[in-house]
């Protein structure tokens, strides 16, 4: 049966766009200022949090006063020209950089070039005039991003964190395939690997965005337990994604295991796999019973490493003894998923008759 994949049209933040532009080119047009200076900046300088929003805020306005100035004074110079336009957004982008002021860089040029072909000749007025509009679009915006639709970051962590989950598993299935049964590796494979580190890095960013937001805004006992545990998630994860980094490096064709070890190695992967994907990541004693069996041939191929002539060339791990160790360390990560699942359901549940008791007493 086909899915119908929801596509989301508008999101939060064309939204404040869209109302910031608004209410800047509304209050230009009650204050006779040009609006066009202020509707750019309110464009430019809509966040993904209140707390970036007035950061970036406070840089941009003298970096946008900069840009006004340069533009005034080369066009007095040298007019509506060529050579105007270089050296304003030259300097613009100079000075920005000197005074440490990046975040307002793009502003700041885009100001200085719209203001050379519209200035008369009243330069201070001018001046005055655009920076003012300006500063209007820095204003509102700022407010809009603080106070229309706060963004809540949580839940689109906890999605992506469980799909990761999922892909990763997927992942770690078909490489330890790829090794065992001493298949190709494909292109596939490493595409997917890479596409899983740039996703993590997303996450991460929405962690630290979300961090930011509730400086700003009010939040519940039960929100940051929630993130709470999906940062633990995610670093659990991040520690699983880097054993799976080092069994996409092992060299193939060196494994060389009969055709009932192959198979012992692949069905404790695909258990491994299922406690991965699952929500719960619940362990059962026959999963533990197939790892200590690795666990046994791990310690029973170093003991036959250590038998190895000394005049003999040999590295003190072989490439089974890697994919082994590697396995291992996930399934430790896999146990502390479980505990951790186990926690938090603790405290849910806690949280939840804790909130049933005080509504009791009311």
């Amino acid at each position: 049966m086909l899915k119908i994949k929801k596509f989301k049209l508008i999101g939060g933040r064309v939204i404040k766009t869209a109302i910031a532009v608004f209410l800047t080119a509304l209050i230009c047009y009650w204050l006779n200022l040009p609006a066009a200076f202020a509707v750019i900046t309110a464009i430019v300088t809509v966040e993904p949090t209140a707390a970036d929003s007035i950061r970036k805020g406070l840089v941009r306005f003298p970096a946008s006063a900069i840009g006004a100035a340069l533009a005034m004074l080369f066009t007095f110079f040298f007019g509506d020209s060529p050579l105007t336009y270089t050296l304003a957004t030259l300097l613009t982008i100079v000075l920005c950089l000197k005074l440490h002021l990046e975040d307002g860089m793009l502003v700041a040029t885009l100001t200085a070039v719209a203001m050379i072909p519209t200035t008369n000749d009243h330069y201070l007025l001018s001046f005055v005039s655009r920076l003012g509009s300006t500063s209007i679009g820095l204003i509102i915006s700022t407010l809009v991003n603080i106070f229309v639709m706060p963004p809540n970051y949580s839940p689109r962590i906890s999605t992506m964190t469980h799909n990761l989950f999922v892909k990763t598993a997927n992942l770690l299935e078909t490489r330890i395939i790829e090794l065992v049964l001493d298949k190709k590796s494909g292109a596939r494979t490493r595409f997917l690997f890479q596409e899983i580190n740039k996703s993590m890095g997303t996450i991460e960013k929405l962690c630290l965005y979300q961090r930011k937001e509730w400086k700003y805004h009010r939040h519940s006992r039960k929100d940051m337990k929630v993130f709470h545990y999906e940062n633990k998630k995610m670093s659990i994860l991040r520690q699983i994604h880097y054993h799976l980094g080092n069994l996409m490096l092992l060299p193939q064709h060196d494994i060389k295991w009969e055709e009932e070890k192959q198979q012992k190695i692949i069905n404790a992967v695909q258990s491994l796999v299922e406690i991965i994907q699952d929500p719960r990541h619940i362990i059962s004693d026959e999963h533990y019973n197939k790892y200590k069996e690795l666990l046994e041939e791990f310690w029973h191929i170093r003991d036959e490493l250590k038998e190895v002539k000394e005049t003999d060339h040999h590295h003190f791990f072989s490439t089974e003894t890697v994919l082994l160790f590697e396995l291992l360390s996930i399934q430790d990560l896999t146990e502390e998923l479980s505990h951790i699942y186990a926690m938090q359901h603790r405290n849910d549940t806690s949280l939840i008759q804790t909130q049933n008791e005080e509504s009791q007493r009311i």
